[in-house]
């Protein structure tokens, strides 16, 4: 069954290569699959499966106008050596809960999981669909993407990278790898502004006809590596099915029963994908939405009312510094009933207005969904008392899908095996780790100074990420107002 792609805000209808290229809508909304493919295949059988032939095994199913030799050579391009263990993505059991560990690739963040494979998916589309000229990435970064695209689409021929970041909205280690990332591809710059900011001047560059034409004619044509495309978001569904199948494995259930999932967000992407595993037939009971103290998602889905208009707060777990879930689009064109017209009647009320508000029928699709969040404090003292109690130690972000888990199974009961995806290595955020589990020792330490006292602490070792950025050179010091940020881009171009 081939399936099609077709935006949020329209009818139009594109094949996944075109979808996988295109990246964003021309009328600015998001490809979603026109129908929603299922497992052909039973739990039992995938069971067996390694990680790479269970990607190849889902993803087939979103990507059909990907030849099975072009999907498997994707596929092993990404997920091969720089993933620093043999099981791509360990579950970890701690306190009764399982921890999906989705930082073992070269960056040590979750991105890594799906931009490992989008630039082979993107650049087999050019190939299949006879695109001319050279695919420039255009991406705004809350921290981990950035880091994660440039290292997929470093020096792969016939593309460029461009990643905003905010100047003081990223932890220093997100940070230092940015700006010592090689390749005569890639530009990184700083902008003057926080992340939704970057976001919202970047959709609109995509938006711009006439910056479009003026790249088409220097053979330029501009794509996204950000989860709002759709090739970010399938190879994702991947991971959550490999999940519960370690879990049938150990044991912990029989296929058919039911798990929980809990997901730190911000963008809404890393959820999202898990509910497309739950519509393919993956038996979800619960989809528990967790956010830092920019809750605007935990309101949503308490009130069924998205509204922008709030002090946009910085904490400990950067990359969820949003305000603007993009990807939550796809989920509101599916409480629609498939409507675009309604859709892109309330992305024009957010832009506009800074809110919107479901229907009661709309909102009564959000069963399956329940909202959270965890404050600093929350979030640290769940880090530790994890720690404390296991000697297992999880980064700011995954603190956040913890804490709001345990608030969770303490106010409802619910003892369903529960996956929490961690989305980020410790060593990333090693000031705020070790803030929660040991603040006497910290000191005056710099970033490494605490990088290493983590290490004594832990037992972890230090990963390869970390160790390249010891010494690395400063290679991108560009920065930006959000006003000049089209003509930062001409200038990459240029030069």
């Amino acid at each position: 069954m081939e399936i099609l792609y077709r935006s949020t805000r329209s009818g139009d209808t594109l094949t996944a290569s075109q979808a996988v290229l295109q990246g964003l809508g021309r009328d600015g909304g998001l490809f979603v699959p026109c129908q929603m493919p299922k497992f052909e295949r039973s739990l039992e059988e995938m069971a067996g499966l390694t990680y790479q032939e269970l990607a190849y095994e889902v993803m087939r199913l979103f990507l059909t106008d990907y030849t099975e030799e072009e999907l498997k050579n994707c596929v092993a391009r990404a997920y091969d050596e720089k993933f620093d263990t043999p099981e791509i993505a360990p579950l970890r059991e701690a306190d009764g809960a399982y921890y999906l560990e989705l930082y073992h690739g070269a960056t040590i963040a979750f991105k890594d999981m799906a931009l490992s494979i989008l630039p082979h998916l993107m650049t087999t589309a050019a190939r299949k669909n006879g695109t001319k000229g050279e695919i420039v990435i255009l991406t705004a970064t809350s921290g981990d993407t950035g880091k994660a695209a440039m290292a997929g689409f470093a020096d792969v021929p016939g593309t460029r990278i461009v990643v905003f970041y905010p100047k003081d909205g990223v932890s220093k280690v997100q940070e230092k790898q940015m700006v010592t990332q090689r390749g005569a591809n890639t530009c990184v710059v700083a902008i003057e502004g926080n992340f939704d900011d970057a976001q919202t001047a970047v959709k609109k560059m995509f938006g711009d006809r006439e910056m479009e034409k003026e790249l088409l004619e220097a053979g330029f044509r501009f794509s996204s590596a950000n989860s709002i495309n759709i090739g970010r978001l399938v190879p994702q569904v991947v991971y959550y099915v490999h999940a519960y199948l370690q879990l049938m494995k150990r044991g912990v259930i029989r296929a058919g029963e039911e798990i929980n999932i809990t997901v730190p967000t911000g963008n809404f992407g890393n959820i999202l994908a898990a509910y497309y595993a739950k519509r393919m037939g993956l038996p979800v009971k619960t989809l528990i939405c967790a956010s830092n103290e920019n809750k605007v998602l935990t309101d949503f889905f308490e009130t069924g009312v998205y509204d922008r208009r709030r002090e946009f707060l910085l904490t400990s777990s950067p990359s969820m510094d949003i305000l603007i879930s993009s990807n939550l689009e796809r989920l509101i064109f599916e409480l629609t009933g498939g409507d675009a017209s309604v859709c892109a009647s309330l992305m024009e009320q957010l832009k506009t207005e800074g809110r919107y508000e479901l229907t009661a029928e709309m909102k009564q699709k959000l069963s399956g969904f329940v909202g959270g969040y965890a404050s600093e404090e929350r979030n640290f003292e769940g880090i530790r008392e994890l720690f404390e109690k296991t000697g297992y130690v999880i980064d700011t972000h995954t603190g956040i899908g913890n804490a709001v888990y345990r608030d969770y199974v303490k106010r409802t009961g619910d003892k369903t095996p529960t996956v929490i995806a961690s989305t980020a290595s410790p060593y990333k955020f090693a000031a705020s780790v070790l803030h929660a589990i040991a603040p006497e020792k910290t000191g005056d330490l710099d970033e490494f100074g605490l990088i290493d006292l983590l290490t004594e602490i832990s037992g972890l070792s230090e990963p390869p990420a970390i160790t390249d950025i010891r010494t690395a050179p400063v290679r991108h010091r560009t920065v930006s107002s959000i006003e000049g940020m089209p003509d930062t881009v001409r200038a990459f171009l240029k030069g």
